[in-house]
């Protein structure tokens, strides 16, 4: 399966990779001219021709267009603040499954010292999640918005399915939500969700509260106590299986008949 890289867009039959992935390509990789690569600027997919790899950039020919697939489903992670190396880990496993947009939360519970370093720490994420969504053959990198307090972010429009992960003893199994609400999707075709994971010490009554009155239903995932990060990985396949979006459909683009030469 070939690789596949973020470039910046296209102009006319040619793209240019530059940056970390041109340098990862070029020196670890070891691009030769003449191999094929697949590239996307997050709105469409080309097979590409490497034709010359410099230092810092590599240039490429274009081949031909490739099929973008779509699902039925946009997800947004609102992901708690904790210690860096989970926050981190978690939001790498969350571009895998298929997440659309990242908002860090500033929780009541988060650590004061995290929540402070956590803006110096922004490049470094855009960075995981570019590496984690090109291994995954995603079409476009998530959105990582500014880290906001809970009021703020439950207060943010566009979802139409909202889930509070809760430890509480009156939170619904999240099957018993996500089954009613892919039902209607079947009829709808597509729709977003939204899903809040809170701190290690959980969420304070007043965000419960606050979360309530944006639409937020409590959701629970079984009896065992989870930490963030595996509670993102536990939330989010839930979601992907109930809405079918293993399931993809082709929205534009069409694959030319013709072989090619592989990679070498």
């Amino acid at each position: 399966m070939r690789r596949r890289f973020f470039v910046g867009g296209f102009e006319g039959r040619s793209a240019i990779l530059s940056g970390d992935a041109a340098n990862h390509l070029a020196r670890v990789l070891r691009a030769q001219p003449g191999q094929l690569f697949e590239l996307s600027d997050g709105e469409s997919l080309w097979l590409a021709e490497t034709e010359r790899v410099g230092r810092d950039e590599i240039y490429f020919s274009l081949v031909e267009q490739l099929p973008v697939h779509s699902g039925p489903l946009r997800i947004t992670l609102l992901l708690a603040i904790v210690k860096f190396d989970r926050f981190e880990w978690a939001i790498e496993k969350a571009t895998e499954l298929g997440v659309d947009e990242i908002v860090p939360l500033v929780a009541e519970r988060s650590e004061h010292g995290l929540v402070a370093a956590a803006a110096k720490r922004a490049q470094r994420w855009e960075r995981i999640l570019t590496e984690s969504a090109q291994q995954a053959r995603r079409l476009r990198v998530p959105a990582l918005r500014e880290a906001a307090k809970p009021r703020e972010a439950f207060a943010a429009p566009g979802a139409q399915v909202r889930l509070l992960l809760s430890e509480r003893s009156g939170a619904t199994p999240m099957r018993a939500l996500l089954e009613p609400a892919a039902a209607a999707v079947q009829e709808e075709g597509a729709t977003n969700v939204a899903i809040a994971i809170g701190p290690e010490g959980g969420w304070t009554d007043e965000e419960f509260s606050v979360a309530a009155a944006s639409g937020y239903s409590e959701a629970a995932l079984g009896e065992n106590i989870m930490r963030t990060e595996t509670a993102v990985c536990a939330a989010l396949a839930a979601v992907q299986y109930a809405f079918g979006a293993f399931r993809p459909s082709v929205v534009q683009g069409s694959p030319q008949t013709g072989s090619h030469r592989e990679n070498l």
